[in-house]
């Protein structure tokens, strides 16, 4: 029988900010502050699939970052199975890292090209001692790995400059595989590939959650990648969540101005089919400086004159959908 631990979610984010200072003149004197994320919530349940979208400067990777401790968040807390991991030290947190893996976004920066593929899936079991010393465990290990992902044994003995993106990438999340994790942070993993290999990895990734029970923070842009491999989608906007839900919920029913105006951007592959395409005029305001009221009121099209004043929060539309925005989801205030 499972503890009640076991039932809930697997992580919980609340209330996450990670500012970064800027610094100016010759005493470096902090003149402000960069909101790069600003009072994120969100939970993720076991064995499913998170993902965050939003424009560019949003702060999805950030988030993703700070949740592993990649970068120190200012603020808020981040439970891992109940226990909270943003006090932990050093060594607490190397050791917690076995369970929690990030795929990166280049499959080409990301790997060392000194080391045979052999030795990038194997550096984090041997640090972590998850093997015994053994040249022929170690060996075996990584064959496993290379399988698991769709690539030949034989490619344990070659190097990263010999594979293609796509094959990188699989080496990328080998790698993340290695120490056995139960979530991965993917900081869009498939953007750099071409679009057929886009759906290959895409496939990968949903075969691999099924087979070991993984549970995946995916982050990206592409709405259309976002909805095959979702099963809730938090849709962010300068360092905040503006509208998250199931991904049904999200993409046929979005109440936020924000996350409309993003699907309307989507092609449509359907003979005869359209779109009301939704412009949004005007660039994302700085985070260092970001719009009183709600962030997004200087682009909205539906901005009232509350919205320049009073800052949204998130309320329920329906069961688990909910957004922040004053004029479609107003709160009972």
């Amino acid at each position: 029988m499972k503890s009640a631990t076991e039932n809930g979610p697997l992580l919980q984010v609340e209330d996450l900010a990670v500012h970064f200072p800027v610094r100016q003149g010759v005493f470096s004197r902090i003149a402000g502050y960069v909101r790069a994320v600003d009072g994120v919530t969100f939970d993720i349940p076991r064995g499913k699939t998170l993902s965050l979208v939003g424009e560019s400067g949003s702060g999805k990777t950030t988030t993703g970052r700070a949740i592993l401790r990649l970068i120190e968040p200012t603020h808020g807390t981040v439970h891992y199975k109940g226990k909270s991991i943003t006090e932990l030290d050093r060594k607490a947190m190397r050791s917690l890292r076995k369970e929690m893996q990030i795929i990166f976004q280049d499959p080409y920066g990301s790997l060392n090209p000194r080391m045979t593929v052999a030795s990038v899936l194997t550096e984090a079991i041997r640090a972590h001692s998850l093997v015994p010393k053994d040249k022929n465990a170690i060996r075996e290990r990584s064959q496993e790995l290379l399988r698991l992902v769709g690539l030949p044994p034989e490619a344990a003995d070659r190097y990263p400059n010999e594979f293609s993106g796509g094959q990188r990438q699989r080496i990328g999340i080998a790698r993340a595989l290695a120490v056995d994790p139960e979530i991965i942070i993917a900081d869009e993993p498939v953007s750099a590939l071409d679009v057929s290999i886009q759906a290959q990895i895409l496939n990968l990734l949903k075969d691999l959650q099924e087979k070991l029970g993984l549970t995946y923070l995916f982050i990206g842009h592409n709405l259309s990648v976002i909805r095959h491999i979702s099963d809730y989608v938090a849709v962010m906007y300068l360092g905040r969540i503006v509208e998250i839900g199931p991904r049904d919920k999200i993409f046929e029913n979005p109440t936020h101005p924000y996350t409309k105006a993003l699907l309307s951007a989507v092609p449509v592959t359907t003979p005869g089919g359209h779109t009301d395409r939704q412009i949004l005029y005007g660039d994302i305001p700085s985070p260092i400086n970001p719009p009183n009221g709600c962030h997004f009121h200087p682009r909205c099209p539906d901005c009232e004159d509350k919205c320049k004043e009073a800052q949204t929060q998130l309320t329920t539309i329906q069961g688990e959908h909910r957004a922040a925005c004053h004029v479609h989801a107003p709160t009972s205030d």
